[in-house]
């Protein structure tokens, strides 16, 4: 991927804490990293909003059965990562 040198400002305590995690080399791409994950949430809610327009808001009950579906998901993972798990 190519990359591209930019200027930012960022408050002081902030680098310091960044510098606190990484080696000098490493600020960039923990700032790149930070910076992905925001594009990522920003496309997803994007998303999210393409489809609200197009098939209208979730009801109560879809976003019920849609946690508790991440929930058995979440347990099942949890099943397999414990200790004597079978695999």
């Amino acid at each position: 991927m190519a990359t591209r040198k930019i200027t930012i400002t960022v408050p002081d305590e902030l680098v310091e804490s960044i510098k606190g995690r990484v080696d000098a080399r490493g600020v960039s791409a923990y700032i790149a990293a930070a910076a992905a994950h925001q594009d990522a949430m920003d496309r997803l809610r994007e998303l999210g909003d393409r489809l609200e327009d197009e098939y209208g808001s979730v009801t109560a009950e879809e976003e019920r059965a849609a946690l508790e579906r991440i929930a058995a998901i979440d347990d099942w993972h949890d099943e397999k990562r414990s200790p004597g798990a079978a695999a």
